[in-house]
């Protein structure tokens, strides 16, 4: 999985992105703890087998949240979440369901030991390999979309281990299996690459200068 400070910046600037005049430190403290969600996932293969990469990545619980969220604001004749939020939200309920898919989910599935999206229906991890490259022979190379391959489909999508059969390691539980080894060496990993340090980076400024142009605008207002 990704390191869980990076997956906080992911969500950081999709906060800063996508919030619009929601934006706020409260809101985005909710986009943030949304994009960090999937990782909890870890705690739980203490108890439940597999259950890191697994419980908290499989599709079932964005599924659930984007139907309810459908549902309330879109079906209903009056939204629960508009009429005590207000069409704010409504907007932070989405932006931070994106947060989950994206910067919790989806830098799971695109890196590292892959996601299993079917858990606990299917013993699979699945991870999306590809490139994107200009070559002066080729032109552009791209592999990520493939619509027509016989090999695997419009996504090249493979499966690298089983949510049970593999378990993921982590810094709550270093093997992955039910139990707590309280003498097992742990390490809590903020960055783990150069551009990692520079996506965490990014958003520390991004969410900086968002804030200080937001209190300049409301000054002014006043």
């Amino acid at each position: 999985m990704a390191p869980t400070l990076v997956s906080a910046a992911v969500g950081a600037l999709l906060a800063a992105a996508l919030l619009g005049d929601a934006f706020d430190r409260r809101a985005v403290a909710v986009v943030v703890v949304a994009a960090v969600l999937p990782g909890l996932d870890a705690a739980a293969s203490l108890a439940v087998p597999g259950a890191t990469n697994a419980l908290l990545h499989a599709v079932w619980a964005p599924l659930l949240a984007g139907g309810l969220l459908y549902w309330d604001g879109e079906l209903r004749s009056a939204s629960t979440l508009r009429e005590r939020g207000g069409p704010r939200a409504v907007r932070v309920a989405w932006v931070a369901l994106a947060s989950f898919v994206v910067a919790g989910v989806g830098a799971t599935l695109f890196a590292g030991e892959g996601a299993a999206l079917l858990y606990p229906l299917e013993d699979a991890r699945y991870l999306v390999r590809g490139r994107l490259v200009f070559s002066t022979q080729e032109g552009v190379v791209q592999t990520f979309l493939t619509p027509g391959a016989t090999g695997a489909g419009i996504l090249p999508i493979e499966r690298v281990g089983g949510a049970v059969a593999d378990p993921v390691s982590s810094w709550i539980n270093p093997d992955g299996r039910p139990g707590f080894d309280p003498g097992a060496d742990r390490e809590f990993r903020f960055v783990e690459a150069g551009w990692q340090l520079v996506v965490v980076a990014a958003a520390a400024a991004t969410l900086a200068v968002r804030f200080r142009f937001r209190g300049e605008g409301a000054g002014v207002s006043r």
